[in-house]
């Protein structure tokens, strides 16, 4: 079936960053000037291409993933992308390296996690890199957040819009990162994602894009910018926002966290498969709550059995 924030079937292209993630994880604060005892595994990661395996783990046969790497991981990523449900289409760049996150999860402190982000090739996509082909037989396209934080992948963003305006393909963005949202702006984020159909930001996103310290309230200020507005609370579930009122509140699913690490990666590809099979948006949220709580109790931001 299907319903009003969603047409069953067709494909998802997710449009964005895939990079390579190196989580070290350690309990306590890191000790300055000396060693700090660490567990460290290297894994592929971005947040465009987890969202596009969650949404693959997560029942949606046909997922697609545009983005750019160096020649040193390529053939890697293809092969993990592809291992997890995914059509890669990867543009190899010929100057820079592949985008690397160093991840410090601290186990002592509910999982929490800080980034150290090489962006390298996964932010130099540019319009040369679209083809309107790529939306054959797409019923989704999903923007990862970090496309706007380079001029380049910027230009690609407004191409990639006009492309899916022009045959009806509804667009979801995540803005994936509050410390590069305030280097941006956030009037210049909002306008960059004018047109778009479904925002999905974390509770840190929605305030930054608010100005609100409350929740709900921020959800709905930012829906009456965005048709439909879902903020992930990480342990607090999530929120519907619809023309200016929060609609729904969806609770989490239990989880005991490892690595919060890819937690609103996950919520956002299940959250976008349950709306390709059908699902109104409160029952994708609840999907999504569900991955989300799946993703934290494992290492990594890929789902289990990936990576």
């Amino acid at each position: 079936m299907s319903g009003p924030d969603g047409e069953a079937g067709g494909a998802l292209l997710v449009v964005g960053d895939v990079v390579t993630d190196v989580v070290a994880r350690h309990r306590g604060p890191l000790a300055a000037g000396t060693d700090t005892a660490s567990s460290i595994r290297t894994l592929p990661g971005g947040a465009g291409a987890n969202v596009a395996c969650w949404a693959a783990h997560w029942g949606c046969a046909d997922v697609r993933l545009l983005g750019r790497v160096g020649t040193d991981g390529a053939a890697w990523h293809e092969r993990e992308l592809r291992a997890s449900g995914v059509r890669p289409h990867l543009v190899v760049d010929p100057e820079a390296a592949t985008g690397t996150v160093i991840c410090l999860v601290d186990t002592g402190d509910a999982a929490e996690r800080t980034f150290l982000t090489d962006s390298g090739a996964s932010l130099r996509l540019d319009p040369d890199d679209w083809s309107p082909s790529l939306l054959d037989g797409v019923a989704r396209l999903h923007l990862s957040g970090y496309l706007f934080f380079s001029e380049p992948s910027r230009a690609l963003v407004s191409v990639a819009l006009e492309s899916a305006r022009a045959r009806g393909v509804p667009v979801s963005v995540d803005p994936a990162s509050v410390g590069f949202l305030t280097q941006l702006g956030v009037d210049r984020f909002l306008a960059l994602a004018e047109g778009v159909d479904v925002l999905l930001p974390s509770r840190d996103e929605a305030y930054l894009l608010t100005g609100l310290p409350d929740p709900a309230d921020a959800a709905a200020k930012l829906s009456r910018l965005v048709p439909l507005v879902v903020a992930k609370q990480g342990a607090d579930g999530a929120l519907i926002a619809r023309g200016g009122s929060v609609e729904s509140r969806i609770p989490a699913a239990p989880a005991v966290p490892h690595d919060t690490t890819g937690a609103g990666d996950a919520f956002t590809g299940a959250f976008l498969a349950a709306l390709l099979a059908g699902a109104e948006a409160e029952e994708a949220a609840a999907e999504g709550c569900r991955a989300g709580a799946r993703a934290v109790e494992k290492v990594g931001g890929r789902p289990p059995g990936a990576g």
